[in-house]
């Protein structure tokens, strides 16, 4: 099996931002509001005379993004209307450049993301509201797509990835795969080449020449590579509420607790979780999602040491399902889930009660703390069985999942 520098390199990123945004944000109704509320296609795409993003949309972004602990951001370039944030030198009029902000909004986001130290990713629409050739000439317009998909290689520079969405909109169709991915091969030997599946299809192997599995909106599993020609990495991509593109009268917003397990989660098969931000109509965060990234950011700048290198181990504990340990040399780092805190028991729920885990490790441990303010964790050795037994949370501190640090003898 062919394993790939540069898709091992992907796997260490852990988590990234996905950003929805184009002319559909000033609708506030969702990225498919074009399609969904039957909008005529010629009052639809006047959206772009009034589409005028703030100056500084990209540098707000890239510094969120970078403040929240995302490693690389994935941007729509073109969403399924049709309409692309690049500059499309002269494929169409309907781009950025000839909207009312009259900008490149793509260079931007590429500039924005080298000043903080982000890997841009480019996401871009395999099926196409907006072109004829789409339903009327497809070998054409599957010329068109690598047209815009050689100029995002050519002309922004070393880019992460590409992330297609929207072959399952023609399951039997001819998409010319090869000659896709060759085309970003010519120009980006080591991007990622990522295929979304969608809803219907998680975890399934596609193309030799793609580098990544998806698993939208699900729970990641072990992927069973076997006959595969080449080691690809997973990825979740998730949303704050239910919507992709920026949706003003949703209100479905999920926990931080639950976005914060679901990361952990990911880490466990190693996969990377893409959060998802629907940018509103001048290229601004809304609050809430503002306030999410916030608290994911907090939860990762306490256990950044082991969402990266430390690799899965298949190391079995007791009673505990949820938990889970990975390893990078002689360091082990337990995710534990579900703990109690010491506390008044009129106050806090499960209060005083003790967190017993157990487990086996090769080797003497030295040392078990946790790995957000380096507490020692209480433990016990017989062999290689560990027991740890501590209070893990005293009342103000409370962080949904929580990381303990294990040392043994290298």
């Amino acid at each position: 099996m062919i394993v790939k520098q540069y898709v091992k390199e992907f796997e260490k990123l852990g988590f990234g931002m996905f950003v929805h945004f184009g002319i559909y944000s000033q609708l506030a109704n969702g990225e498919w509001v074009q399609s969904l509320h039957g909008i005529p296609a010629e009052e639809y795409q006047k959206l772009k005379d009034t589409f005028c993003p703030d100056v500084n949309w990209a540098k707000d972004l890239a510094k969120t993004a970078k403040q929240a602990g995302c490693k690389y951001i994935n941007i729509t370039t073109r969403h399924h209307d049709g309409f692309s944030l690049f500059d499309t030198c002269g494929l169409s009029s309907y781009d950025a450049p000839h909207s009312a902000c009259g900008r490149d909004l793509i260079r931007e986001f590429v500039d924005a993301c080298h000043a903080e130290g982000v890997i841009p990713f480019f996401y871009h629409t395999l099926m196409d509201w907006y072109h004829p050739d789409y339903e009327g000439n497809f070998p054409k317009y599957l010329q068109y797509l690598r047209a815009s998909v050689e100029i995002l290689c050519k002309n922004y520079g070393k880019i992460g990835g590409i992330w297609f969405d929207g072959m399952w909109h023609k399951p039997d169709a001819d998409w010319e795969e090869d000659a896709l991915y060759a085309t970003i091969r010519r120009y980006q030997p080591e991007a990622m080449i990522i295929n979304n599946t969608g809803l219907s299809a998680h975890g399934a192997l596609g193309h030799p020449e793609l580098d990544s599995v998806t698993f939208e909106r699900g729970k990641p599993q072990p992927l069973n590579m076997e006959g595969a020609p080449k080691y690809v990495a997973s990825e979740m991509c998730e949303v704050t509420c239910d919507h992709w593109g920026y949706a003003r009268e949703d209100l479905n917003f999920k926990g931080a607790g639950q976005l914060i397990r679901e990361l952990a989660d990911c880490r466990r098969y190693r996969s990377n979780m893409l959060m998802n931000v629907g940018l509103q109509a001048d290229g601004s965060i809304s609050l809430m999602d503002r306030a999410i990234f916030d608290v994911l950011g907090r939860w990762v700048s306490c256990f950044d040491e082991a969402l990266h290198e430390p690799e899965p181990t298949d190391i079995p504990i007791a009673d505990k399902p949820d938990d889970f340990i990975l390893r990078k040399g002689n360091h082990y780092y337990l995710f534990c889930y579900h703990l109690p805190m010491s506390a008044d028991p009129n106050v806090a729920l499960h209060s005083d009660a003790q967190y017993s885990s157990a487990f086996s490790l090769p080797g003497k441990l030295l040392s078990a703390c946790w790995l957000d303010n380096g507490a020692e964790v209480s433990f016990r050795q017989e062999g290689e069985k560990v027991v740890l037994q501590t209070v893990p949370y005293t009342y103000g501190r409370s962080l949904v999942v929580r990381v303990a640090k294990l040392v043994t003898e290298a």
